[in-house]
């Protein structure tokens, strides 16, 4: 009976028709993926924990974002990388239900923490008197309430709210995507509006004002003939649109399918075009330290220190810190 049971399992979970190279190339990619995620962040995290002095408001947020994408990678892209080189996700429906909760909670936290730091720099930058002030403290505030807010959209396909299934290949398990109900519909439509529609909007709207903020300024500083400022802000410019593209490949896939499937529940999608955002949005926390961390040259520095083990001597005595120079009424904007 138990090997009867078993062997039902199996057939469930079998991969719809896909090549078998297919997953060992999965596979591969997601091992990159996990090895670069992982490595990014952790490197992150570790020179947070070593420079204490480095926290401020901005890294903080950066800190907690570091945490969530090494979640991601952990607990999404390394057992995605196993169950493709199987060729299917053989580790048991408990199991799904975890990797689909844990990835579904992470990379929202992940997604929401990148909507607050666009709010944050926005407020920085385009609102410099409406009395925001940037503390650690306002910041933990934010980040709290991120962390519950994703929590409640994770936790509600565990109470009955929709479901966490295998999708697409059949190799990763998500949300029921395919499940037909108004149970699963509603949350579907209101997890698509609330956990990628607003965060993408607010995104969008904060950087494009961010943008065009820092291109008046440019203006106003070669009007007086402060080149060297602009040619700073320049770069600054160059890394948020940096950061804009990163956001779209990263989640625009999955924003997509999922306005797809609201818009026509009965639509029939191929099992690798439905997995294929998922494994871009698994791409973003490669991605994430590279643009908010490694692109300041004193956290580069004192990354390098770390990485030898404190062989190597930081020639970076001082600078700003990670948005130190987004401050009230300063001309220059360094928004990473």
């Amino acid at each position: 009976m138990e090997n009867f049971a078993k062997t039902e399992l199996t057939m469930m979970v079998q991969p719809t028709i896909f090549p078998r190279v297919g997953y060992s190339i999965l596979s591969y990619l997601m091992f990159i993926n996990t090895t670069l995620s992982v490595f990014n962040n952790v490197l992150v995290i570790a020179v947070m924990v070593k420079n204490l002095h480095f926290l401020n408001a901005m890294t903080v947020i950066i800190f907690s974002l570091a945490v969530s994408d090494l979640l991601i990678a952990t607990c999404g892209s390394a057992i995605v990388t196993v169950t493709n080189y199987e060729g299917s996700f053989f580790l048991g429906d408990a199991f799904c239900v975890f990797q689909g909760f844990a990835v579904n909670y992470f990379g929202l936290v992940s997604l929401c923490t990148l909507t607050l730091l666009a709010y944050e720099r926005y407020n920085v930058v385009c609102k410099p008197m409406a009395g925001f002030k940037l503390n650690v403290g306002r910041s933990c505030q934010g980040l709290l309430l991120v962390w519950l807010y994703c929590l409640f959209w994770a936790v509600a396909p565990l109470l009955g709210w929709s479901s966490y299934g295998p999708e697409g290949v059949q190799t990763s398990c998500s949300l029921g995507w395919e499940e037909r109900s108004w149970r699963n519909y509603s949350y579907l439509i209101l997890y698509t509006l609330m956990c990628f529609i607003l965060p993408t909007v607010i995104i969008t709207y904060c950087y494009s004002n961010v943008l065009l903020t820092m291109r008046k300024i440019n203006k106003s500083i070669e009007c007086q003939g402060g080149k060297n400022c602009a040619e700073d802000n320049e770069h600054a410019v160059r890394m948020v649109l940096a950061m804009i593209i990163a956001f779209f490949i990263c989640w625009l896939p999955y924003t997509a399918i999922s306005v797809l499937v609201v818009v026509n529940p009965e639509i029939s999608i191929p099992p690798l075009i439905a997995t294929m955002p998922m494994y871009f949005a698994k791409t973003s926390p490669v991605y994430n330290p590279i643009i908010y961390f490694l692109t300041n040259k004193r956290f580069r520095e004192s990354s390098l220190e770390v990485l030898s083990c404190g062989r190597y001597i930081s020639r970076e005595t001082g600078g700003p810190l990670m948005g130190s120079s987004m401050q009230r009424g300063q001309s220059r904007v360094n928004p990473v």
